[in-house]
Parts: C-alpha cells; sequence; structure tokens
C-alpha cells in the first residue's frame, strides 16, 4: 500500500497541507480521484448518509455533483492531534432549478498509518443565497491559500 503523505502524527503544518490537499481533490469534482484519499474500508458519515468503502463513496460522489452544479469548496483547519484532524468548510453550489446555495460545515477525520483517511464524519447546513452573495469562484488562488476563510 502507497503512503498518501503528509502522514500522521500531524503538525500544525502537516495537517494544514492534509486540509488543502483534500480541499484540491474536491474542488475538482473527480469522485475516482476524491476517493483515492480514502481506506478501501473508510466509514462516512455525511448528513443523514452513512457510507461505507470506496465504492460507495465514489457513488455518493458522483450523485452529490449532479446535483450541486458549480460546486466549490474552501476547508480550514479547526484542531488536530496524532492521527486526527477537524475542519470547518464552506462551500456553494446551484441546484438544477437554478437556487444557490451556502453550506456550512465541520468534519472530524481519523487517518491511518499510510495517511488514508479512514473516517470522516460531516454535519452540515445549507442556506440559500442569491448569486450576488457568492463569495467562493472555483477553486481556491495561490494567493489565498494558508489563509482561513471568514464564516460569512
Amino acid at each position: 500500500m502507497a503512503d498518501r503523505p503528509p502522514l500522521p502524527p500531524f503538525t500544525r503544518e502537516t495537517a494544514a497541507q492534509k486540509v488543502q490537499a483534500a480541499e484540491d481533490a474536491w474542488n475538482t469534482r473527480d469522485p475516482h480521484k476524491v476517493a483515492l484519499a480514502y481506506s478501501e474500508d473508510s466509514v462516512w458519515r455525511n448528513r443523514d448518509a452513512f457510507l461505507t468503502g470506496r465504492a460507495e463513496i465514489v457513488a455518493f460522489l458522483t450523485a452529490k455533483w449532479a446535483r450541486e452544479h458549480e460546486y466549490a469548496l474552501r476547508k480550514d483547519l479547526w484542531a488536530h492531534d496524532g492521527n486526527r484532524i477537524a475542519v470547518r468548510f464552506q462551500y456553494e453550489s446551484r441546484d438544477a432549478d437554478g437556487r444557490w446555495w451556502r453550506s456550512y460545515g465541520n468534519e472530524l477525520w481519523e487517518f491511518d498509518e499510510h495517511g488514508l483517511m479512514t473516517r470522516r464524519e460531516a454535519s452540515i447546513n445549507d442556506v440559500p443565497i442569491e448569486e450576488s452573495e457568492r463569495r467562493i469562484h472555483g477553486p481556491r488562488p495561490e494567493a489565498e491559500r494558508g489563509r482561513s476563510f471568514p464564516l460569512q
């Protein structure tokens, strides 16, 4: 099994690198690419969905990004300890009817010794927004990396 650095135990710097790598991968909206960051038997709770394994993760993300058009995400490191990282995030997307949403959430991550995520728990709230209120337009520009994203 190939390692997926950075590896635990995480420092503040390596935890931030892991968070940025996750943000970058999710902003590709490529379910297969994203799933490679998770162990073969990774378990998830995402809102009210419970998933186990990469195949279920790929199916979930494929359906998600079929619904959430123009998805763009920002993640911020909240805390870390050993092989665990806590993240807060925001993303914006448009639904099939053209309505815009901003979704706020928190994630708890746990990693194995190879740097693969074995557990992900996500709690998410959706807020309707007007298109004029959008703040997240595509992947994070290089100049904004390492900076926390404002709550509102």
